[in-house]
Parts: C-alpha cells; structure tokens; sequence
C-alpha cells in the first residue's frame, strides 16, 4: 500500500503521538514525589519516551501525508509543556538555577505571542533550524539532569547543566530568528 493510499487510522498517529506527549507531562511530577535516584532514572526513561514522540509525530506525518494546522499548532506546545514541567521539576529539586527557567519561559511566552500576532496577519514562520536545534538539545540534557551518573570529571547533571545553557542561547538565537522572520513576510 503506497503511502498516498494510508488507512485512515494512520493519519490520526502524529496527533496521538503529540498527545502522549500531553499525558506523560504529568507524570514527571507524580513520579517525582520520592526524590530518590531510582524514582529520578523513571522520570529520565519518561521523559526519553515522551521526547521520542516528538521526532515520531513528524515521521508519521510526513509518511503518511498527515500534516494539519492543529498538528502545526500542538506539537510545539505539547514539546513546551514537556520541557516546562521537566524544568520545574529540576528547579525544585534544585538541579538548574531559575535563571535558565525564567529565560526559557520567558522566550516561550514571547513566541507564543509572536505566533498569535502572525496568524491573526495571516503570516506563516517556518520552523527554524536553532528552534529545532534548541528542542533537541533540551531533551538530551533534561534526562541528564534527571540521574546521577559519574564519567569522573563529568557528571551527567553538569552535562545536561551545559547543555541546558546551550539550548537558552539557541533559545534566544531562535527567538530573534522568528521575530526576523515576522518582520519580514508581513
């Protein structure tokens, strides 16, 4: 069977893929409640599952010729909602320092906007690549940060600490892209 002749189920994958993404947010929290480094590899192996779901959603929709303007508008808010609940978590148990927090959210809020404003101009901003870099550099470095695995001079909470830093600079090199990107085609 050709992939322009997919049964209809199949097109309804990337959207149930986005949404376990939705439904395992929460469970980092339940998960944490024992903050015990058994309890924190489950919560790194959740996250890996749900981070996993990302590049899945797009896979099947590109194979399946499934792509939608909800799909468009849920996957980035579902992948906003995994990381934020990730990181507020990781705040708590006082692994990342607010700062990187209040910037990733701050960014988050301010293309949320962004977005708002560019549909309502009817203006459709691609995807950049450092957003797409950012994304997954943040679900490499949040299950790091989750464990306590020691190489000797590296830790896998100072590796994901780094990592962390480095998607807020792409973070913020993905943010001044879109605002570019706004300006540009309206």
């Amino acid at each position: 069977m050709s992939n322009t002749t997919a049964l209809p189920w199949r097109k309804s994958l990337p959207m149930i893929a986005t949404s376990v993404r939705f439904l395992l947010a929460p469970f980092l929290f339940i998960v944490l409640l024992d903050d015990s480094p058994r309890i924190r590899a489950v919560a790194a192996f959740i996250f890996l599952i749900a981070s996993l779901t990302d590049w899945l959603d797009g896979y099947w929709a590109r194979k399946f010729q499934a792509e939608s303007n909800m799909g468009k508008f849920m996957d980035p808010i579902a992948d906003k909602i995994l990381v934020l609940a990730a990181l507020v978590v990781l705040l708590q148990l006082r692994r990342i320092d607010p700062y990187s927090l209040t910037i990733i959210l701050a960014r988050d809020i301010f293309i949320g906007g962004l977005r708002s404003v560019a549909a309502a101009d009817q203006v459709i901003i691609a995807a950049k690549p450092a957003g797409k870099w950012k994304t997954a550099l943040q679900m490499i470095a949040i299950p790091c940060m989750f464990v306590d695995i020691n190489w000797g001079r590296m830790t896998s909470l100072r590796l994901g600490q780094i990592g962390l830093w480095v998607s807020v600079v792409l973070s913020l090199w993905s943010a001044g892209q879109y605002t570019w990107g706004y300006y540009r085609e309206r």
